[in-house]
């Protein structure tokens, strides 16, 4: 051998030494995240005024769920449809960045599913966080819009890809592509959700047959023969195996023995699978979205992903509160779950508002107007919690409705309605009250407006409203205690 050629062989051990070293890196960086002691569900809960925007929920062991935020909205779209579904979180490789990439889309706004799929939003929206809690505002990002006849942009996810040093988000486009009209699922890389490289076809299935809602699981260890694990809903759900995202893959099957489909099956009808895998063991759990029967969510779990027949259904959860769709679960470490239960896990007493001059009858909700009623049946319409003020949360509450998630008690040309927060200035304004001593009994409490001062809340006919206050009726009409629930 030549002294040149030795001398580049001194090169090029050196620099696989270098990438090696590189390698072990990254691995201890990934995991020094861990341990894991607890998961957060990012998800929406239906077409509801308020249900296509971003909630979250907490579990300590992965199978029974806590609504966090008192089952109010986390966070909400401002920009495109102004309406998110589908949420994935994502997290950097060193958990020193976090992403939320969702759906644009806001079916409760009138739009039809055909107008969604064919006419609708190319873009996906954005959030971005450097601790899992403080959140930008959102951003579009148009992944799709360079994808001929491109109809929509659904169901995104992202994992970080070792292989390339970045990031792959893939979603389902509906477009003509070879003569054939159909959702395939696409993808972009990216390494700040930013700015992305043209989208490239990732998954479609043959003849007619369209897919969406896929989602990717990495295991470590390759537990079950392959690195990664992925989930789509294509008639099916199908689950596929690979050593490398971008790389080939290998069917392993389908959920048709468990008498679980996307519809061509029959059975148990589902969407939005959700990986997930338990903190403690080499234990993975799929989430199925229920959503042909309205029961949302429902796990199936395995101990090896290597073949669909070791899924088993499970019956020992718990969703909490509300309804959750299509979303994303991820694993928490300590110092992320203190953060994230510090923020939205508080939960706050549900209370009674009961009047003073009519003791028996308690300030409730009825068909969205707001009333004075004894014996309330059922009891929640006269459950609220007393929030920080949307419109100033120093000194002020809302009145957030205990049955209705995200609704709150406002004035709307002096009337009082319980209606869903549309994330407005005046919405915010017309539902903040300053607590102040009872206008009749200073032990009492009374409600003064927050953009109408010269108002307090009071009942008339037994009817809620804002009203100056003049004389000793109007007084003890405008005087309340706050009760338990």
């Amino acid at each position: 051998m030549s002294r040149a050629l030795s001398r580049l062989g001194a090169v090029v051990a050196a620099a696989c030494l270098l990438f090696a070293s590189l390698s072990v890196a990254d691995q201890k960086e990934a995991a020094a995240l861990e341990p894991f002691t607890g998961y957060l569900m990012a998800h929406f809960t239906g077409e509801s005024t308020n249900g296509e925007q971003i909630y979250l929920a907490h579990s300590d062991d992965g199978l029974h769920w806590t609504d966090l935020n008192n089952g109010a909205l986390v966070l909400r779209s401002t920009v495109g449809t102004r309406g998110v579904r589908d949420p994935a979180l994502v997290r950097s490789p060193a958990g020193d960045r976090y992403w939320i990439v969702a759906t644009d889309l806001r079916i409760a706004a009138g739009t039809s599913w055909s107008d969604a799929a064919n006419r609708g939003s190319t873009s996906l929206v954005v959030w971005e966080s450097a601790d899992l809690v403080n959140w930008s505002a959102p951003r579009l990002i148009n992944v799709a819009g360079a994808i001929p006849g491109a109809g929509n942009a659904w169901a995104p996810e992202a994992i970080y890809n070792p292989a390339t040093g970045d990031y792959v988000i893939y979603w389902a486009t509906n477009s003509p592509r070879d003569g054939v009209t159909k959702h395939r699922i696409w993808y972009v890389r990216t390494s700040d959700f930013l700015s992305f490289t043209a989208p490239q076809p990732f998954i479609e299935r043959g003849g007619a047959q369209g897919i969406i809602d896929t989602q990717i699981v990495e295991v470590p260890g390759a537990v079950g023969g392959y690195l990664y694990y992925r989930a789509s809903a294509d008639g099916h759900i199908s689950i596929e195996a690979a050593n490398s995202i971008l790389g080939s893959w290998t069917s392993l099957g389908n959920l048709s023995h468990l008498g679980i489909s996307n519809g061509t099956g029959g059975g148990n009808v589902v969407e939005g699978p959700m990986w997930m895998k338990f903190n403690d063991r080499d234990e993975w759990a799929l989430w199925l979205d229920q959503f042909a029967t309205g029961r949302g969510y429902m796990p199936i779990t395995s101990t090896n992903l290597g073949s669909t027949r070791n899924f088993h259904t499970r019956s020992d959860y718990g969703m909490g509160a509300s309804r959750k769709r299509h979303g994303s679960v991820l694993s928490l470490t300590a110092a992320e779950e203190n953060r994230v239960l510090g923020r939205w896990g508080a939960t706050l007493p549900v209370n009674r508002i009961q009047s003073y001059n009519f003791q028996d009858r308690y300030v409730r909700h009825a068909d969205f107007d707001v009333r004075l009623d004894a014996n309330v049946s059922p009891a929640q319409d006269a459950q609220f919690r007393l929030v920080p003020g949307l419109a100033n949360g120093s000194g002020y509450v809302s009145f957030a409705s205990v049955n209705y998630p995200g609704y709150y008690l406002r004035h709307y040309g002096y009337d009082l309605v319980l209606a869903p927060d549309d994330g407005t200035a005046v919405f915010a304004a017309d539902a903040t009250f300053r607590q102040v001593p009872g206008l009749a009994a200073s032990s009492w409490a009374s409600f003064q407006s927050y953009n109408y001062p010269d108002r307090y809340l009071r009942h008339s006919n037994y009817l809620l409203r804002i009203d100056p206050i003049t004389d000793a009726q109007g007084r003890g009409d405008a005087t309340f205690r706050v009760v338990g629930g």
